[in-house]
């Protein structure tokens, strides 16, 4: 080693121990403890301390940053790894706290203190490195034998359950309340579920999935919204397409369409609303509300309006809108479509269709209403002073848009 120990055994500041630090620095990579690597260089203990953590030997809560360039283990992987564990045990016999550790390593404290609880010795608690390492690298391997294919009387116990055609919900809070002192009893229901489901593992007796309610042998894929088959034969064009004209409301001639069901989905109404002026105009669908249908009563109705406010309609993935390209083509009013499961994306329309419940109740027949009553339902909506447009009607805002 080419380090001279210092003779002159004078303070001389924090600049004068450059080559000291460089020295403890390469003593640390090359795994020499903080005592041998300060005994060596010629330093107190507590200064290696202070240059390799930043802490004050003190303990002060407020740490001064590290005055070497010994870093602490990176978090490059996902899992912690052995020299993490290490820098982990050596802070914690410092007694520093699991957020200042964490900062250190850049990982989030829960990750630090999941690491603690987890991996520490069964007994005297103390957190020893490479014991959890080792613990770490037991708990890895995939897969993992399953509870109930360990648990014999608990295999017994769910098997019987099933026989009784009970649900694996059902199940589980059973043997909770059957056992509440044996905790190897309790499982959640989606354990059974992948016991029945999950082949190679035999579990449970794969003719036992036939007794679950909805009779699969197998489990359903519940695909991402991005994942599932096209609605339509003619491609959808989505929302996210349409103008930002309709988005902001400032031009008339955006319309939100929908549909209002009727008892025992024998019967509808359509709703359409102008995004700019809340102005609502009703579909009469007499004889059912297929696609066809709607394609026809949608043109009836669209072709009544001046040009420019037939600018876009924008509906929901419903199986009506089947015709959707064949309407675009007869009327020149481009149709987009919302996400699935996003009702807030037509939010007129949606507002409109619960005061159209005043007028049209939930499980009633909606066929027997004329085409003359829906039109004096329709002028009465918009007759109605409306906050949103600073209580003028819809009737009102649309005659002066007209007018301008």
């Amino acid at each position: 080693m080419d380090f001279e120990i210092r003779e002159d055994r004078q303070p001389q500041g924090r600049k004068r121990l450059t080559r000291e630090r460089e020295a403890y620095s390469r003593l640390m990579e090359q795994g020499v403890s903080n005592t041998e690597a300060c005994r060596i260089v010629g330093i107190n203990r507590r200064t290696g301390k202070r240059w390799r953590y930043g802490r004050n030997p003190s303990g002060s809560k407020k740490a001064a940053p590290p005055l070497n360039a010994v870093e602490p283990p990176s978090a490059s992987s996902r899992y912690l790894c052995e020299a993490d564990r290490i820098h982990i045990a050596e802070r914690l016999r410092e007694k520093a706290t699991i957020r200042a550790i964490a900062a250190e390593l850049g990982r989030s404290p829960s990750t630090i203190s999941r690491e603690v609880r987890r991996n520490r010795h069964p007994g005297s608690g103390a957190y020893r490195p490479h014991a959890a390492q080792a613990r770490a690298d037991a708990r890895r391997p995939r897969p993992k034998p399953g509870k109930i294919g360990q648990n014999p009387e608990l295999r017994a116990a769910i098997q019987g359950a099933l026989d009784k055609r009970w649900s694996p919900e059902q199940i589980c809070h059973a043997l909770r309340a059957q056992f509440p002192q044996r905790p190897e009893m309790h499982v959640v229901h989606e354990t059974v579920y992948q016991a029945l489901y999950v082949q190679g593992r035999g579990e449970l007796r794969r003719e036992l999935a036939g007794a679950l309610r909805s009779g699969r042998a197998r489990r359903k894929p519940q695909r991402q919204a991005n994942c599932r088959q096209p609605r339509f034969t003619e491609p959808m064009v989505m929302i996210s397409d349409r103008p930002a004209e309709a988005e902001d409301r400032a031009v008339p001639g955006h319309w939100e369409g929908d549909l209002i069901i009727g008892k025992e989905n024998g019967s509808a109404i359509g709703t359409l609303v102008e995004r700019a002026t809340r102005y609502v105009m009703l579909l009469h669908l007499p004889n059912g509300r297929g696609a066809e249908q709607v394609r026809d009563a949608l043109q009836e109705t669209v072709r009544r309006l001046p040009a420019h406010l037939k600018r876009s309609l924008t509906w929901d993935q419903g199986s009506e809108m089947a015709e959707h390209r064949s309407f675009t083509i007869a009327t020149d009013v481009p149709v987009y479509f919302c996400d699935p499961g996003s009702p807030w994306q037509r939010g007129s329309n949606e507002n409109t269709n619960g005061l159209l419940r005043q007028y049209f109740p939930k499980g009633t027949d909606l066929s027997v209403h004329s085409r003359e009553h829906l039109d004096a339902v329709a002028a009465e909506l918009n007759g109605r002073p409306r906050k949103t447009l600073g209580w003028e009607t819809p009737a009102e805002r649309l005659h002066k848009l007209l007018a301008a």
